[in-house]
């Protein structure tokens, strides 16, 4: 482990600004142990369906504000594809080719878990299994692609909107709310939030990439206006204080995207900009660093497949032994929580197998590359004027 920390230290550039390197991994976590958690397959008749703690115990809200944490994607995504569009047109590439690129990164591990899912959808049905379950399964294993559909939009629109302010998207999802709550205007309104909602947080990192949103004063200023106007939406207006979807619900700030969960992200991108210098002075340290590092190389990974590691270690505990609490059991007290946490390493070790065998398509190249001189596109920078690759130690790639 030193070796390895010392090899990933030496290849790193001076220059790096490892800052949006560590919030990328806090948001990825983020999002996988949120998931984790408030995601339970309940067992029932011999099928499986989803079922949500937050559903049975409303007080345990306040989780899903910790493990929400997508508005930060949206922002350093914004800021990594505003500098590199820029750098792309100083090098003479155009536009096409430069969202090609970008672009690659995200659907080549698509495909392989859209290929997956599909085999293993069939040979479910082909074995007896319900519908309803495959269905079930099938659904939560490409839930992580809406997230993707909406951020290569943005990506693509990047150079349209990167100079638009984000009020203009935070008007328009407050208008569509309006006609959504106020004026009995069809649910289905409500997805163009999803477009404009998000788009809020993706301005606030272009802007970021052009060196405004300096100072903390503009950090204490979108984390306390953001989260009392959040306060006050849930507190007056009705919105859900949950910030991830719960099954069964009437209203959910996700599905749609609501004005509540988009003022939510507000707060969350102010927490960001707060936490860059800490994370500064953190990050210099290389076993720190290392860490980053590497949740970056696999983050696309993590990210498709946590939900399928968590379904397999469900599934193959109920054929080998049964209902078994916190895994299988209604999520319906706090006894189901606390028996929920030990299968959390259980799930890791099977993201780490899902991790194993996937990541190539997240690095295709760096698996052809020999042993010893394995190249791995490290994440963009905030101050590398363009996307590159750098050389790693196998070791770090292959981790």
């Amino acid at each position: 482990m030193p070796e390895l920390i010392r090899r990933i230290e030496a290849a790193t550039p001076p220059d790096r600004d490892r800052t949006l390197d560590a919030l990328r991994a806090l948001a990825v976590l983020g999002v996988v142990l949120g998931h984790w958690l408030v995601t339970a397959l309940v067992a029932d008749s011999g099928a499986l369906h989803v079922a949500s703690p937050l559903h049975y115990l409303p007080g345990l809200a306040p989780v899903s504000w910790l493990f929400q944490t997508l508005a930060v994607f949206f922002l350093g995504g914004g800021q990594a594809a505003g500098l590199s569009h820029r750098a792309a047109t100083a090098r003479g590439t155009g536009y096409r080719g430069w969202l090609r690129a970008r672009l690659a990164r995200l659907f080549r591990p698509v495909a392989a878990l859209l290929v997956v899912w599909t085999l293993a959808a069939a040979t479910m049905l082909a074995a007896g299994a319900g519908s309803d379950t495959v269905h079930t399964l099938a659904k939560l294993a490409v839930s992580p692609l809406w997230f993707l559909l909406v951020f290569a939009a943005l990506t693509a629109a990047t150079p349209l909107v990167a100079r638009l302010h984000p009020a203009w998207p935070l008007a328009v999802v407050a208008l569509v709310d309006l006609a959504r709550f106020a004026g009995n205007a069809p649910e289905a309104l409500g997805y163009l939030n999803e477009a404009a909602g998000w788009l809020v947080p993706y301005c606030l990192g272009t802007a970021w990439s052009r060196g405004e949103l300096r100072g903390r004063a503009t950090g204490w200023a979108l984390l306390l206006g953001g989260a009392a106007a959040t306060a006050a939406l849930v507190a007056w207006a009705g919105y859900p204080a949950s910030m991830v979807g719960v099954p069964g619900a009437a209203v959910s700030n996700l599905g749609p995207l609501t004005l509540a969960a988009v003022t939510f992200g507000l707060a969350q991108c102010g927490a960001a900009l707060l936490l860059l210098g800490p994370l500064r002075r953190l990050t210099r340290r290389p076993a720190v660093w290392a860490a980053v590092a590497l949740v970056n190389l696999s983050a696309m990974t993590v990210f498709l497949w946590h939900q399928t590691a968590m379904m397999a270690v469900t599934a193959l505990a109920l054929r080998l032994g049964g209902p078994l609490p916190g895994l299988h059991t209604t999520p319906d007290g706090l006894g189901w929580a606390l028996a929920r946490l030990p299968w959390l390493p259980v799930f890791a070790l099977a993201l780490l197998a899902c991790r194993a065998t996937f990541h190539p398509y997240e690095h295709p190249r760096a698996a052809a590359v020999p042993p010893r001189s394995t190249v791995v596109p490290v994440p963009d920078s905030p101050h590398s004027p363009s996307p590159r690759p750098h050389p790693l130690p196998e070791a770090t790639s292959h981790a």
